[in-house]
């Protein structure tokens, strides 16, 4: 049992540490995001957002979640954050999605990006994507079937606490009943 939480977990993180390779991966996931009608508003009334390109989740009765990302104000790179997010519960599988966080003003920004900070389990982010998963929690049920951005009936959301979420899956099926909220931890350009 240890040994395929072990592979489960390694091969989420190699999805996620390849992925970040990438140059181009936060032009590409936020080309995603911009395709979609409930987002749009956001990049054009936000104050900043982070974004995801690739965040890696598994488990098996004990999980977790990584991803690293970018964050802007007002169009402009202002540091990298990590997300790291620990699970007990009943769970089951891994998956990839996306995640892009719009901070509607400064406050909410600088609120985020004050060093570490941590969504609580009432937050939930809007899934952009047709198919099983119409609503994903930070600490909630998820499962993932990706259409793409373009197709079916995208749900509606608004700013709470100064923040919106969304995610795009990627890929992969988790079904989980969990504790636990995501953390995330900003480091400044230089």
């Amino acid at each position: 049992m240890k040994m395929v939480r072990l592979i489960v977990v390694s091969v989420l993180l190699a999805m996620v540490w390849s992925a970040s390779a990438w140059a181009d991966a936060y032009t590409d996931t936020l080309a995603v995001f911009k395709k979609a009608e409930a987002v749009q508003p956001f990049f054009e009334n936000c104050y900043g957002y982070a974004v995801f390109p690739t965040i890696g989740k598994g488990g098996i009765g004990v999980g977790g979640a990584y991803g690293t990302g970018q964050v802007y104000a007002q169009g402009v790179p202002t540091g990298t954050v990590k997300m790291f997010k620990g699970t007990i519960g009943f769970q089951f599988g891994g998956q990839a999605f996306s995640q892009l966080i719009f901070f509607e003003d400064k406050r909410a920004f600088d609120e985020f990006t004050g060093g570490e900070f941590e969504f609580d389990a009432g937050v939930s982010a809007v899934a952009i994507t047709a198919g099983a998963q119409a609503k994903a929690g930070t600490g909630g049920a998820t499962a993932g079937a990706s259409a793409g951005p373009a197709t079916g009936t995208q749900a509606k959301t608004s700013y709470r606490k100064g923040m919106a979420v969304f995610v795009h899956a990627k890929g992969g099926l988790m079904y989980e009943a969990t504790v636990g909220g995501q953390k995330f931890s900003y480091t400044p350009n230089k």
